[in-house]
């Protein structure tokens, strides 16, 4: 005969951080204590439906458990044991959340259903009901709490968060690819204000190779004694906060953006002013590809650009990661939107994301097609530099306006203010971190982008990955001109 059992609670939190928590299938090691390790088998993510965790438990017992079902939707996960040490038998649980009236809190609705062997019913019963399920409620609750003093007054005061092991790319002396070498070192401690992030991704940008080769010495200086650190965007998990980090609190799953490197590491601690909350459907290694250059389109596009239907929008680099991100999001705001691409294999992929018109070129001539398609570009985005110059200003319709991004073929020396004059030009040299100074428009933009993402106005571009220790051939295949899409290191 089939047994059932049924418990439900409410949790203090919101029901966006609570599934944060429970929708990874190998979180219960880091808040159930029962547990003592767990993994996922075969190295798949533990938000895969199909996925099996193997776990020990504090008593000895051994168990494998299967993910059947998960709806970020419904906030349901259905799982089973596949074998136990312990005599559960045909065993299948589900977990459903609620949200509350008032939408702090979350109504946990926890049930499963088992055979035993006879005689012992009542026992492992009250095992599922009291050492799984009630004892799951209250470690949750602390889990989440975590960060604050919930000790008894007069009780020893709380242990001083310690550094933990991380793994980092440094760079000793600026130059090619080949300086980039990983080694090991410690994660400092949250402090006030802080987060420290399990990385799980790391997002790979042509600012990096600008540091890497020296030329923002001030953005990245190096000692002997202080080795620089690349990168300036990640995603992953919170594993500890200091006071006043914003919120956020331990499991958390989380992407940020900030303009001080170091982001090369599987473990570091950052300002939560710089930290996002990652909706249950963008996973780590989407957000490292989307986070950083989705922002940067949403401000060429709506701050500076001012796109919309009609705009004639020059893209160069059309098929790398920021250029599908502006020539769809682009073409469905109704511009035109017209592309420069180095092969034939790329003009596909660009018009495959909204490219109407792409121009393949490996010598940066374009003008004369931008021209003869549209009469001039309204706006340029350009991370070409300084061999695009003429180019740009010649492929410009009257009062259009040339946004600066980057400077792949080498630094762009001063525009004269009589280049733009002829036209009645205008020319702007963006930073993406002066966009998003504020915690609160950081949130507004990266809602955008998720947005943008889920109704379909962005597509998640091709994903190339390289482990951390690989950051040297991730950049020579960024600087090769051969990639598309978005480069991520996976830690």
């Amino acid at each position: 005969m089939l047994q059932r059992v049924v418990r439900s609670t409410v949790i203090d939190a919101p029901i966006e951080r609570v599934w944060a928590v429970l929708r990874d299938f190998n979180s219960h090691d880091r808040w159930h204590p029962a547990v003592e390790a767990s993994h996922i088998e075969g190295g798949e993510r533990g938000d895969q439906v199909g996925c099996v965790r193997s776990f020990t438990l504090k008593d000895g017992n051994h168990i494998r458990e299967q993910l059947l079902t998960l709806s970020d939707r419904d906030h349901r996960s259905t799982y089973c044991i596949v074998e136990a040490t312990v005599p559960l038998q045909r065993y299948v649980a589900t977990i459903t959340l609620k949200p509350v009236t008032d939408g702090q809190r979350t109504f946990w609705h926890w049930e499963s259903t088992f055979a035993t062997p006879p005689g012992r019913e009542a026992e492992l019963r009250d095992m599922v009901a009291q050492g799984v399920y009630e004892t799951g409620f209250d470690a949750l609750r602390r889990h989440l709490r975590q960060g604050e003093d919930l000790r008894p007054a007069g009780s020893a005061p709380m242990p001083t968060a310690l550094p933990l092991p991380t793994r980092r790319v440094v760079l000793h002396r600026y130059g090619g690819a080949e300086e980039l070498r990983a080694e090991d070192a410690q994660a400092a401690a949250p402090r006030e204000g802080e987060v420290r992030i399990r990385q799980r991704a790391i997002g790979v940008n042509f600012i990096d190779v600008y540091l890497r080769r020296g030329w923002i010495p001030q953005m990245l200086p190096l000692a002997p004694e202080q080795p620089g650190v690349p990168g300036m965007e990640a995603a992953g998990t919170v594993l500890d906060a200091g006071p006043g980090a914003g919120g956020l609190l331990p499991g958390d799953r989380v992407a940020y953006l900030g303009p001080v490197p170091g982001a090369y590491c599987t473990v570091r601690s950052v300002p939560s002013d710089w930290v996002v909350r990652l909706p249950p459907a963008v996973d780590d290694e989407v957000a490292a590809a989307l986070f950083l250059k989705g922002l940067t389109a949403d401000y060429l596009l709506r701050d500076l650009g001012r796109v919309g239907p009609g705009t004639r929008l020059l893209v160069h680099a059309a098929a790398g990661g920021v250029g599908l991100l502006l020539c769809a999001w682009a073409k469905h705001l109704g511009a035109t939107v017209l592309g420069t691409v180095s092969s034939e294999a790329k003009a596909r992929l660009a018009r495959e994301h909204g490219c109407d018109q792409v121009i393949v070129t490996r010598d940066y001539r374009f003008a004369d097609a931008v021209q003869r398609a549209c009469g001039g570009a309204d706006v340029v985005v350009d991370g070409l530099g300084v061999a695009a110059r003429e180019e740009n200003l010649a492929a410009l319709a009257r009062c259009g306006h040339w946004i600066s991004l980057g400077q792949a073929s080498g630094p762009l020396p001063p525009i004269e203010p009589d280049a733009l004059l002829a036209k009645s030009l205008s020319f702007s040299r963006p930073v993406v971190f002066d966009y998003v100074a504020s915690p609160a428009v950081l949130a507004q933009r990266a809602q955008r982008v998720w947005a943008a993402l889920a109704d379909g106005a962005i597509r998640v571009p091709p994903i190339e990955r390289y482990s951390l220790d690989a950051a040297a051939q991730a950049h020579e295949r960024l600087e090769s001109r051969e990639r598309t899409g978005a480069l991520v290191l996976v830690a």
